[in-house]
């Protein structure tokens, strides 16, 4: 056989690759021939959708199935690399196989392209991939798994084919390799870490525990009872939103930089904070990450010794093992007798009923909907199986993450690392076919003009995929910046000041979508239940006010040197009164400035 009928049936034998995304070209013609009767092959009509649909398809598939993406020489290569770029820092698979001109045709280094088509893939890749490897010859599986499997950290890999390597006969065998993949750990120095958190515990009174990304979601399920009985409250980071449901008894919220204002405020409170599966970046702790968590011992557990070794935030112990690991060894070693939280849950209870997700210092103009109630009223309406994308980055994805309120058993997923606008039909393409659930994506009009041509591969798979626009013509969180740091002098953030926006309506009708429109508050429930409730995919609109507040945040200011100080977790604006610094923020109300 050809090696590249070689390469495919041995990645959906020995490596549980089921789906293919795809743009057709001339430098991966034997691989395009090769994947058409072993895999479902999705045609996108950009890469980068390919790239991203993969990716979300990997991260929201429970059954060990995978799909990769496939891409031609040159621009096929260049589309996708904002794709890569997104799994590499979130650390997700990504199979990117990637064609190139035969071997005869390329260049040496003096040139700058002698085949069509030809640039070096491999080289521009290499930093925002575990491996990139130019195949110079057809090598047997083995060899390509352990590039594969190269790297402790999940990441995308590249493999980059000539075109003859593609044609290239070979008579390698095909064979079933059992692949047991156990999670990394070290009994010693992890039974020896579990025993010292044990301890701190039970000298705590203000305890918490933040679930990351790093957590998988199997092992969230199968530890929820554990950690719903534990009497301990549980966070989650944006990444783990998913892992751990807001309607659990114990569950305290997201925090964050743009995070929830009660999570923040009893977050930066805790004496002891244990961090399973999260690297700790700087969204998480903000800015000023000299101040995160100020009063606890923070212990945390990631699976990349860098992250534990970075320096901010300060942290008190560090262990590099896989979290479910560590989770299940934790578990195993503590119970709620391991401290007295009473009055730490009474007092968490009193700030999260304070602080409720729709600030009530937010705007919302006559006219409009307000995009708080809207994502309120939305969590209450889905299942418990449905799977939501709140796209990537702006202000649609920021009151998702706010304001969202994740059932147990719902599915959730972003990309915040790279915080890319445009990722979120491609993402919800992906997810939607993974699952094969309903999927609902939440994006706003600025971002989702970008990858809009994707509204084609919806309709030909028939997603059942329900996709809400906020339409205030243009880039909300721009705009907000540009308000905020700049007196309001706006540049290129909406159709005033020089952006192109379509006409949705119409968008909808070019690719034969059910459209709706939202505009009036008091028909939000209504309007939501029957939409939700029409078989197939569908566009909805959501106004949006241009001048909508986005409270609470982070604020930053400009010092006189040019640079940026910011505030640290607890202290979002609008600012506290002094009577809620005294009542909500008793453990730090003294280093907090009148």
């Amino acid at each position: 056989m050809k090696y590249a009928e070689y390469l495919c049936e041995n990645l959906k034998v020995n490596e549980g690759y089921t789906h293919c995304y795809f743009v057709a070209g001339g430098n991966i013609m034997h691989l395009l021939d090769s994947v058409r009767t072993r895999f479902v092959c999705i045609p996108v009509v950009n890469e980068v959708a390919a790239g991203i649909a993969a990716e979300y398809f990997n991260e929201t598939n429970g059954e060990g199935h995978k799909a990769f993406a496939l891409v031609t020489a040159g621009p096929g290569l260049t589309n996708i690399v904002t794709a890569i770029a997104g799994a590499y820092l979130e650390s997700r698979e990504l199979l990117v196989i990637g064609g190139q001109v035969k071997r005869s045709d390329l260049k040496s280094t003096e040139l700058r392209q002698r085949g069509i088509q030809e640039i070096d893939g491999r080289a521009i890749v290499e930093p925002i991939t575990t491996s990139s490897v130019l195949l110079e010859e057809a090598l047997a599986f083995e060899k390509i798994q352990e590039i594969l499997h190269s790297s402790l950290k999940p990441g995308p890999v590249f493999l980059e084919m000539p075109l003859d390597v593609q044609a290239e006969p070979v008579e390698f065998e095909i064979s079933k390799v059992e692949t047991q993949v156990s999670p990394f750990k070290n009994d010693e120095d992890l039974s020896f870490f579990v025993a010292e958190i044990k301890r701190e515990l039970a000298e705590s009174n203000r305890p918490i525990i933040l679930l990351g990304g790093g957590l998988s979601r199997e092992a969230a399920r199968a530890f929820n009872l554990c950690l719903s009985e534990l009497g301990i409250p549980v966070m989650t980071t944006w990444n783990g939103a998913d892992r751990y449901g807001s309607d659990q008894i114990n569950y305290w919220g997201r925090p964050n930089t743009w995070g929830q204002r009660a999570a923040n405020i009893l977050l930066q409170q805790s004496d002891c904070l244990i961090v399973v599966g999260s690297r700790l970046g700087l969204q998480q702790t903000g800015f000023a990450w000299k101040d995160f968590a100020p009063l606890a011992r923070i212990f945390q557990v990631d699976i990349d010794v860098h992250e534990l070794q970075k320096g901010h935030p300060r942290i008190y112990k560090g262990l590099p093992v896989d979290a479910s690991a560590f989770l299940d060894e934790f578990l195993k070693a503590v119970d709620s007798q391991v401290c007295d939280t009473s009055e730490w849950l009474t007092f968490g209870e009193k700030v999260l009923k304070a602080f409720p997700l729709n600030d009530p210092n937010n705007n919302t103009s006559a006219g409009y909907i307000d995009p708080f109630e809207f994502v309120l009223e939305l969590s209450d309406k889905l299942r418990r199986d449905d799977v939501v994308i709140p796209c990537s980055s702006g202000g649609a994805f920021t009151v998702m993450l706010q304001a969202f309120k994740l059932k147990q058993g719902q599915t959730m997923a972003s990309n915040k690392g790279l915080a890319s606008m445009g990722y979120g039909l491609s993402a919800a393409i992906g997810a939607s076919e993974s699952t094969q659930r309903r999927t609902v994506l939440v994006e706003g009009d600025g971002g989702f003009a970008q990858n809009l041509q994707e509204l084609g591969t919806v309709m030909q798979r028939k997603s059942n995929l329900k996709i809400f626009l906020f339409s205030n013509s243009g880039y909300a969180s721009i705009r907000m910046t540009q308000r905020n740091y700049f007196g309001g002098a706006y540049l290129g953030c909406d159709v005033e000041t020089g952006l192109g926006m379509p006409n949705w309506e119409h968008i909808a009708m070019a690719y034969h979508l059910p459209y709706f429109e939202i505009t009036v508050a008091q028909e939000l429930p209504s309007q939501l239940a029957d939409i939700l409730g029409t078989p197939g995919p569908s566009l909805t609109i959501v106004k949006i006010d241009q001048e909508q507040t986005y409270y609470p945040k982070i604020t930053s200011r400009v010092l006189p040197d040019g640079s940026m100080a910011s505030n640290p977790l607890h202290l979002m604006s609008p600012d506290l009164s002094p009577e809620q610094i005294s009542e909500f923020l008793p453990y730090l109300a003294d280093t907090i400035k009148p």
